[in-house]
């Protein structure tokens, strides 16, 4: 499933009632049954009393069935009918195939049975088309196939690329910690760090910064983590530390990746928050130089600078 990024506005983002105690058989007054002690509690047929509290109704409904019996049975139906929509998911027009997923995601699939591989793929396959468009939607194929591959790390990070694309930050964290263990690996790091980040939790998005994980990931993918770090520097007040960290990466390359705008909007971000005005208006229009596709708001914020006085 291809990869959602939607940067923040510091270029990051690379988530019945019971029944009661029932009436008197025969139509006899409720009171009926008391201690006649005037404890109020109710007593059993051997004369004890019986504390209200630990007290289940039992008195059978005129189908035969206990309260708590019908109550118990209501709620499993419930849980079924939420499980099952679930497992259903969102339809899948005819013309969408398992083929239309990658060769190599298919072969993450293998090992289910052919007809059960087949119906995962084309949902994941509809999660990857619509996760730009319509993150809850792409979410709801991704569950369908987990409840059919639970235990296919594929599936669990296909889950958290949708959760995360729909602001559900920390299921997406859950479902890619249920992926590595599966997989070993560390593709979703910039993700995971992100989603630590916007759980208000700096500290853990910044250990995410090791060689260890850096060594599992591409050039792209390296670049993705430091703006994030970055990013989570800059909540803790360490401004001229994010500011560092985004010069080691490559600000004056003239490739179009998408991580190039992402990455001057960061570094821009970074230097106001640093309080070098200047040096940010400048990287801001670098931004505006490479972002064809509008990735970022790097012309809003040069409008708003414009409008504001300097300090």
């Amino acid at each position: 499933m291809a990869e959602s990024r939607n940067p923040r506005r510091d270029g990051g983002k690379p988530a019945g009632r019971g029944a009661g105690s029932g009436g008197a058989r025969g139509g006899k007054p409720g009171g009926q049954g008391r201690d006649r002690r005037g404890s109020g509690d109710p007593v059993r047929r051997d004369g004890k009393p019986t504390d209200r509290r630990d007290s289940k109704p039992t008195t059978p409904r005129r189908d035969g069935k206990p309260y708590e019996a019908r109550r118990d049975r209501r709620q499993e139906e419930g849980d079924r009918t939420a499980a099952q929509k679930i497992y259903d998911g969102p339809p899948i027009p005819d013309d969408v195939s398992a083929k239309d997923l990658d060769k190599h995601a298919r072969q993450a699939l293998q090992s289910l049975p052919e007809k059960l591989a087949d119906k995962v793929a084309r949902h994941l396959v509809m999660a990857g088309l619509l996760i730009a468009e319509d993150p809850e939607t792409a979410h709801l194929h991704a569950l369908a196939a987990k409840a059919r591959a639970t235990r296919t790390g594929l599936v669990r990070e296909a889950c958290g690329e949708t959760a995360y694309a729909a602001g559900k930050f920390a299921e997406a964290l859950s479902e890619f910690r249920a992926a590595r263990r599966m997989t070993g690996g560390y593709l979703y790091a910039p993700m995971m760090a992100d989603c630590e980040r916007a759980l208000k939790r700096p500290d853990k998005a910044i250990a995410y910064d090791t060689p260890e994980i850096r060594g599992q990931l591409d050039d792209a993918g390296q670049i993705e983590l430091s703006i994030v770090v970055a990013g989570a520097r800059r909540d803790q007040k360490q401004y001229d530390a994010a500011v560092r960290l985004l010069e080691t990466e490559p600000l004056h390359t003239k490739g179009r990746s998408d991580w190039v705008p992402r990455l001057r909007y960061a570094y821009a971000d970074a230097l106001l928050d640093a309080g070098r005005r200047d040096e940010a208006i400048e990287w801001f229009h670098r931004t505006v130089a490479v972002d064809g596709n509008g990735q970022t708001d790097a012309e809003e914020r040069l409008a708003e600078l414009d409008k504001r006085p300097q300090a």
